[in-house]
Protein backbone atom coordinates (compact mmCIF):
# COMPACT_ATOMS: atom_id res chain seq x y z
CA UNK A 1 0.00 0.00 0.00
CA UNK A 2 0.35 3.39 -0.66
CA UNK A 3 0.50 6.19 2.36
CA UNK A 4 -1.47 9.45 0.92
CA UNK A 5 -1.83 12.50 2.49
CA UNK A 6 -5.74 12.45 3.47
CA UNK A 7 -6.22 16.34 2.30
CA UNK A 8 -5.12 15.55 -1.01
CA UNK A 9 -7.69 12.51 -1.56
CA UNK A 10 -10.29 15.32 -1.15
CA UNK A 11 -10.57 14.63 3.42
CA UNK A 12 -11.07 17.84 4.88
CA UNK A 13 -8.67 17.49 7.42
CA UNK A 14 -6.70 20.85 6.35
CA UNK A 15 -6.06 23.73 9.33
CA UNK A 16 -9.03 25.80 7.61
CA UNK A 17 -11.13 22.70 7.30
CA UNK A 18 -10.66 22.01 4.00
CA UNK A 19 -8.69 20.19 1.72
CA UNK A 20 -6.15 20.43 -0.67
CA UNK A 21 -7.68 18.00 -3.70
CA UNK A 22 -5.11 16.45 -6.01
CA UNK A 23 -7.41 15.70 -8.88
CA UNK A 24 -4.44 12.87 -10.45
CA UNK A 25 -3.99 11.04 -6.36
CA UNK A 26 -7.96 10.77 -6.49
CA UNK A 27 -8.26 9.37 -9.89
CA UNK A 28 -5.59 7.01 -8.89
CA UNK A 29 -7.55 6.27 -5.46
CA UNK A 30 -9.57 4.08 -7.54
CA UNK A 31 -7.51 1.77 -7.80
CA UNK A 32 -7.46 0.22 -4.23
CA UNK A 33 -3.86 0.71 -3.24
CA UNK A 34 -3.97 4.31 -1.30
CA UNK A 35 -4.37 4.46 2.07
CA UNK A 36 -5.09 7.90 3.60
CA UNK A 37 -3.42 9.52 6.58
CA UNK A 38 -3.52 12.62 8.26
CA UNK A 39 -1.04 12.85 11.07
CA UNK A 40 -2.38 16.07 12.71
CA UNK A 41 -5.76 14.11 13.16
CA UNK A 42 -4.00 11.13 14.30
CA UNK A 43 -2.44 13.60 17.07
CA UNK A 44 -5.57 14.42 18.55
CA UNK A 45 -5.98 17.74 16.99
CA UNK A 46 -9.14 19.62 15.76
CA UNK A 47 -10.20 20.74 12.64
CA UNK A 48 -10.65 23.22 11.87
CA UNK A 49 -7.44 24.40 14.11
CA UNK A 50 -4.77 27.06 14.10
CA UNK A 51 -1.98 27.10 11.43
CA UNK A 52 1.31 25.88 12.84
CA UNK A 53 4.53 25.73 11.73
CA UNK A 54 8.10 24.59 12.95
CA UNK A 55 9.73 27.14 14.76
CA UNK A 56 13.72 26.67 14.99
CA UNK A 57 14.11 24.10 12.36
CA UNK A 58 12.94 21.24 10.42
CA UNK A 59 11.00 17.76 11.30
CA UNK A 60 14.28 16.01 11.66
CA UNK A 61 14.99 18.60 14.11
CA UNK A 62 11.85 18.13 16.16
CA UNK A 63 12.28 14.14 16.02
CA UNK A 64 15.85 15.22 17.63
CA UNK A 65 14.27 17.78 20.50
CA UNK A 66 16.19 20.24 18.78
CA UNK A 67 12.71 22.06 17.38
CA UNK A 68 9.42 22.77 18.00
CA UNK A 69 5.88 22.84 16.77
CA UNK A 70 3.44 25.70 17.62
CA UNK A 71 0.40 27.70 16.18
CA UNK A 72 -0.04 31.26 15.30
CA UNK A 73 -1.24 31.58 18.97
CA UNK A 74 2.39 30.54 20.66
CA UNK A 75 1.14 26.98 21.89
CA UNK A 76 3.72 24.08 21.92
CA UNK A 77 2.07 21.67 19.96
CA UNK A 78 5.12 19.24 19.70
CA UNK A 79 3.83 16.27 21.37
CA UNK A 80 0.93 16.09 19.47
CA UNK A 81 3.00 16.13 16.19
CA UNK A 82 4.97 13.41 17.18
CA UNK A 83 2.42 11.46 18.47
CA UNK A 84 0.78 12.17 14.32
CA UNK A 85 4.00 10.84 12.94
CA UNK A 86 4.34 8.28 15.14
CA UNK A 87 0.93 6.67 14.03
CA UNK A 88 1.33 7.04 10.93
CA UNK A 89 4.86 4.57 10.90
CA UNK A 90 2.46 2.62 12.58
CA UNK A 91 -0.05 2.37 9.77
CA UNK A 92 3.04 1.93 7.09
CA UNK A 93 4.45 -0.88 9.35
CA UNK A 94 1.10 -3.09 9.25
CA UNK A 95 0.57 -2.15 5.60
CA UNK A 96 3.82 -2.84 4.13
CA UNK A 97 4.01 0.20 2.93
CA UNK A 98 7.29 1.46 1.56
CA UNK A 99 6.17 4.60 -0.50
CA UNK A 100 4.05 7.96 1.03
CA UNK A 101 2.86 10.81 -1.10
CA UNK A 102 2.56 13.59 0.98
CA UNK A 103 1.44 17.58 1.24
CA UNK A 104 4.42 19.90 0.30
CA UNK A 105 5.17 22.53 3.03
CA UNK A 106 3.33 21.14 5.94
CA UNK A 107 5.17 21.14 9.25
CA UNK A 108 3.58 17.64 9.34
CA UNK A 109 3.95 16.08 5.29
CA UNK A 110 6.25 18.50 4.53
CA UNK A 111 8.84 17.00 1.78
CA UNK A 112 10.65 19.68 -0.06
CA UNK A 113 9.71 22.76 1.82
CA UNK A 114 8.06 23.81 5.18
CA UNK A 115 6.86 27.14 6.41
CA UNK A 116 9.88 28.64 8.65
CA UNK A 117 7.85 29.11 11.70
CA UNK A 118 7.93 33.08 11.06
CA UNK A 119 4.26 32.74 10.13
CA UNK A 120 5.25 35.08 7.40
CA UNK A 121 4.40 32.75 4.17
CA UNK A 122 8.14 32.21 4.28
CA UNK A 123 9.22 28.59 3.44
CA UNK A 124 12.64 26.73 3.85
CA UNK A 125 14.14 23.95 2.25
CA UNK A 126 13.40 20.76 4.97
CA UNK A 127 10.69 18.01 5.79
CA UNK A 128 7.82 18.10 7.83
CA UNK A 129 8.05 15.41 10.90
CA UNK A 130 5.85 13.30 9.57
CA UNK A 131 7.67 12.86 6.52
CA UNK A 132 11.60 12.76 8.27
CA UNK A 133 10.35 9.91 10.50
CA UNK A 134 9.17 8.02 7.43
CA UNK A 135 12.12 8.67 5.69
CA UNK A 136 14.36 7.32 9.05
CA UNK A 137 12.38 4.20 8.55
CA UNK A 138 13.37 3.43 4.78
CA UNK A 139 10.31 4.74 3.02
CA UNK A 140 10.59 6.53 0.05
CA UNK A 141 8.42 10.03 0.69
CA UNK A 142 7.18 12.03 -2.56
CA UNK A 143 5.52 15.00 -2.40
CA UNK A 144 2.31 15.92 -4.72
CA UNK A 145 4.32 18.10 -7.02
CA UNK A 146 6.02 15.15 -8.02
CA UNK A 147 3.20 13.01 -9.17
CA UNK A 148 2.68 12.10 -13.04
CA UNK A 149 0.82 9.75 -14.57
CA UNK A 150 3.83 7.80 -15.29
CA UNK A 151 5.64 8.07 -11.46
CA UNK A 152 2.01 6.76 -10.10
CA UNK A 153 1.66 3.58 -12.45
CA UNK A 154 5.34 2.86 -11.63
CA UNK A 155 4.94 3.56 -7.78
CA UNK A 156 1.43 1.33 -8.33
CA UNK A 157 3.00 -1.58 -10.19
CA UNK A 158 5.56 -1.35 -7.37
CA UNK A 159 3.37 -1.72 -4.86
CA UNK A 160 1.48 -4.53 -6.42
CA UNK A 161 4.67 -6.90 -7.16
CA UNK A 162 5.64 -6.31 -3.57
CA UNK A 163 2.39 -7.54 -2.59
CA UNK A 164 2.51 -10.18 -4.84
CA UNK A 165 6.29 -11.20 -3.15
CA UNK A 166 5.00 -11.20 0.17
CA UNK A 167 2.38 -13.68 -0.78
Amino acid sequence: MILVSACLLGHKVKYNGGSNDHALLQKYNARGRFVAVCPECFGRLPVPRTPMEIRYGTGRKVLEDRAKIVDAEGHDLTAAMRLGAEKVLRIAETYHAETAILKDGSPSCGVHRIYDGSFTGTKIRGTGVTAALLQQHGLTVYSEEDMTPDRLEELIAEDIRRDNHRL
